[in-house]
Parts: C-alpha cells; structure tokens; sequence
C-alpha cells in the first residue's frame, strides 16, 4: 500500500507541473514559442500514459522482484502479479525460482590411492530467497558453479577408484550435503547431485577387465567345489539309504534296465538278477574266511 500512496503523491506532483507549465504557457507566449495550445497538451498526455506504463510491472509465477529505491531494498521480494513502481526512484531486479540444472565441466581428480581420472557432474538447484541472492552474491549462477567444481575435485580425491566406481550415491549425498552448506548464505537450495561419467585410462581398464575376469573364475571354481561337495553328501545319503532297504537296490536296477532300454541304440543290454551277484559276494566271503 505503501507504494501505491508514494505513486499517486508522484502522480499529482507530475499533473501540477503539468498544469504549471500550461499556466507559464498563458502568461508567457515568448517563451512558450509558436507551439499551438492543443499540440502542447497532446505532448504532455503522451508523457503522462508513458510515465504511468513504465510504472506498472508483472511478474510471472516464477519470478520474484527485489526492488530497490533510492539504493535500499523494500521489505519483500514483490510478485507475483501486477505491482506499481516510481520512475527513476526504483530500481527491479528479477529473479527465477525455477530449478536450474548445472553442468559441471569435467575435472581431473587424483583418488587417494594415486589414480588419475576425469570426473563430472549435474548440479540441480534452486534460488529460496531472492533478496539474499541478488544482495549476498554478485552472480549466484556462477558462483554456485565454481564451488561445485571446487568441491567435486575435493570429494573425489578424498575417495579410492574402487569407491568412486561402485558407491556413487554416497558420493552424490557428500557433494550435495557440502554444496548446499557453502550455497546456503546465497539464498540457493542445492536439490541434488549426481555423478555423470568418471574417465579412466585404457590401462587401467584392462587391468580392471583382468581384475574382475579373475574374480569370475574364482565364484566359479567355487561354485563347481561346492556343487561337487553337495552331489558327495547326497550320494553317501542314498548309499546308506540302499544298503538298510536291499529291495531298494532291484528296484533302481529295474528303473535303470528300463531308461536304457527307451533309447534307440545298436548296445544289447543283458540283465543279470541281482541274486548272481548276491551268491559271488557270498562265495568270497566264505573263502576269505
């Protein structure tokens, strides 16, 4: 409301010059030359629809205004909507509140364990107070890039490649956190960060394919082990299982007789009855006794 009372006394001040000029106008035809009366009104209409135009803003939803007169800040940022500014008295500054996506450029980092890698990132943040954006920092654009490159390269060579590589949301959460803490006096909320690409040398890529070809042979090795442990453990099972129940053994012998016989082949299968064998292995017995 404020402003609107400072606009309307300005407003009168303008017409009672205005009516000023048309008074020395009348009492003075030397100095008002050979201008007609009603061109000379025309002109001051003009004037008066411009300096009312320019003194009316709109600001988008988006946006927000910090408005300075005479040098000092007003209160709030003013918007969104329609709001009336004082020619040559105020002074508009907008500024976005839409999250603003960041494009690190890439950074040679050294990990602590003296790998040399190229790192970059995507900053997403947003401005949360203009007033402090536009006072606090000459540019919050480009000062929030430079402390997301300066602590990119920071964080990074504080990590091992293994964990750069393999825990990339730590390290999102890290950078985040850190950004967010340095951007804060700005009047800039840091939403997120996130690792885009990490650039390794082609030796170390190899070493790493060695590395991780090494690994596979080893899970296999000891899934093929531990496959071979478990088919131990389930043959000495049936063996102890056969050897309580004989009758289980003619029966496996039958099933045997029978899958072989159900595949065409030029092999003549002769059964022989498991009591053959039964009498063998009573006739050694006896003679080793």
């Amino acid at each position: 409301m404020s402003n609107i009372v400072i606009f309307i006394i300005f407003t009168i001040l303008m017409f009672t010059l205005i009516a000023g000029f048309e008074f020395l106008y009348s009492i003075m035809p030397i100095i008002a030359g050979g201008f007609k009366m009603d061109g000379f009104l025309l002109v001051i209409v003009v004037l008066g629809v411009i300096f009312i135009a320019s003194s009316v803003k709109v600001i988008n939803e988006y946006e927000r205004a910090v408005v300075f007169r005479l040098g000092r800040v007003l209160g709030k940022a003013k918007g969104p909507g329609v709001f009336i500014l004082i020619p040559f008295i105020d002074k508009m500054v907008k500024v976005s509140l839409r999250v603003v996506t960041l494009d690190v450029p890439t950074q040679d980092v050294i990990t602590k364990d003296n790998i040399s890698v190229q790192v970059d990132a995507v900053v997403y943040f947003k401005v949360v107070d203009p007033i402090k954006a536009v006072i606090n920092v000459e540019n919050y654009l480009y000062a929030t890039s430079q402390i997301s490159q300066t602590t990119l390269r920071s964080v990074c060579g504080q990590a091992e490649l293994d964990e750069l590589l393999s825990q990339r949301d730590k390290i999102n959460v890290k950078l985040q956190e850190i950004i967010d803490q340095e951007t804060d006096a700005w009047g800039v909320k840091v939403v997120a960060v996130e690792l885009k690409r990490i650039d390794i040398t082609e030796e170390l890529k190899r070493a790493i394919a060695k590395q991780a070809e090494a690994e596979r042979e080893r899970r296999a090795k000891i899934i093929q082990a531990e496959a071979e442990y478990q088919a131990a453990q389930k043959l000495t099972e049936a063996a102890e299982l056969l050897a309580k129940h004989p009758l289980a053994i003619q029966l496996r012998y039958l099933e045997t007789l029978s899958t072989v016989s159900q595949n065409p082949s030029n092999t003549i299968v002769l059964p022989l009855p498991t009591e053959i064998l039964e009498l063998l292995k009573g006739k050694k017995q006896d003679k080793e006794c």
